[in-house]
């Protein structure tokens, strides 16, 4: 499925690694970029300013199209991953990179955090001992700590409000029921993204910009030894994150930036198996945070090129056809739409057609995930 020439950077989001110094986070960046950008050395602060990047996300589907489609060329969905510098104890009040490190924090969508399950006599850890579910319950208390301050600024700010504007004064009166209960939560102890709230409420919340409102994904960094079955510290994390229904990625970040310098997919695959490994901890963790994130794909397939895209679950598809060119979305007539398993099952888009498996929507579609697309639109 052709779609001309316009193309626009898809929608991504963009999660945060996070955690104390020196538990890997640099050295997982540079394996989820393949690249050695983020200086990773042994001392706190290594990581200053946010190391940025584009991380391509695998995508079996997307492969499968582009053979389908002899397409010349194969792109796929893109995350946005930023290597955060480490939290310390007191962060909240200041201490390390404090302020500067929270205020990183605060703009990204999603949060990875890293804790070190491995020990190593020549890596320093800035609290003397290994113990991740500690580090996990610092994370956790300065990024609470942080929003219980934001909290209270900002509900004084709302109560000396004196708009006349009836729909400013709706609307802070929401922003301000929201702060409440977010404030209870953080008193008793709970991140705000565990708080149940009505639709209303919950559309408010990004603009309050609390840390805790996002979702986060905990990565437990191991030795290669422990990368395939884990060890004692990965099980006192997934039995802390239990409790509030959480699960752990176990992965070696050492490990996992290893197979990211090999240039040969088969020496990859090879030295998997020879660690006991299916897939990479990386492709977990991408795949992971497309879910934390709240993204889908949608494809766009030709012969030039099959293409996936990034969009928010519950996107329409005049909404959709803007990731690519804000002049199909503007134009928009109709969408062709064929789901992707009856693409394969037919063996691409004409005989889906004839099957009568082609379907056109309309500009207020909701968007299923693996949609692949024909934006027809005007000039």
């Amino acid at each position: 499925m052709s779609i001309g020439v316009f193309y626009r950077r898809s929608f991504s989001g963009s999660c945060g690694i996070v955690g104390l110094p020196n538990v890997g986070k640099s050295t997982l960046f540079n394996a989820l970029t393949s690249t050695m950008s983020a200086e990773a050395s042994n001392y706190p602060f290594c990581t200053i300013e946010p190391n940025v990047a584009k991380v391509a996300v695998d995508d079996p589907r997307l492969a499968q199209l582009a053979r389908m489609a002899n397409s010349q060329k194969t792109i796929p969905m893109q995350v946005e991953i930023t290597d955060i510098a480490g939290l310390v104890r007191g962060a909240a009040s200041g201490a390390g990179l404090g302020n500067k490190f929270l205020g990183h924090v605060r703009s990204v969508s999603a949060i990875l955090q890293v804790v070190r399950c491995f020990e190593d006599e020549n890596i320093t850890h800035v609290e003397d001992s290994v113990d991740p579910v500690r580090d996990l319950e610092t994370i956790g208390t300065e990024l609470m700590l942080a929003d219980l301050e934001s909290c209270e600024r900002r509900l004084t700010s709302k109560n000396k409000n004196k708009s006349t504007d009836r729909a400013i004064q709706l609307e802070a009166e929401l922003q301000r029921h929201v702060l409440q209960k977010a404030f209870a939560a953080l008193q008793a102890g709970e991140m705000v993204h565990t708080l149940q709230l009505e639709p209303e409420e919950a559309a408010v919340l990004p603009s309050l910009q609390l840390i805790t409102s996002k979702p986060m994904l905990t990565v437990c960094n191991v030795d290669e030894a422990a990368a395939s079955g884990g060890n004692e510290y990965t099980a006192a994390v997934a039995a802390h994150l239990a409790t509030c229904g959480g699960a752990p990625i176990i992965v070696s970040a050492q490990l996992e930036s290893e197979v990211a310098e090999l240039v040969d997919e088969q020496e990859r695959e090879e030295y998997l198996q020879e660690m006991g490994l299916e897939d990479t901890g990386l492709s977990r963790i991408l795949q992971a945070t497309t879910t934390l994130l709240g993204l889908q794909s949608f494809y766009t397939v030709g012969p030039q090129e099959a293409r996936a895209w990034s969009i928010p679950i519950g996107t329409t598809a005049r909404e959709a056809a803007g990731q690519i060119h804000s002049d199909i979305a503007r134009g928009f007539i109709k969408a062709d739409c064929v789901a992707f398993d009856d693409y394969v099952r037919c063996g691409g888009e004409e005989a889906a057609k004839e099957a009568g498996l082609l379907r056109q929507e309309g500009r207020d579609y909701i968007c299923r995930d693996g949609d692949i697309f024909h934006f027809r639109f005007n000039v």
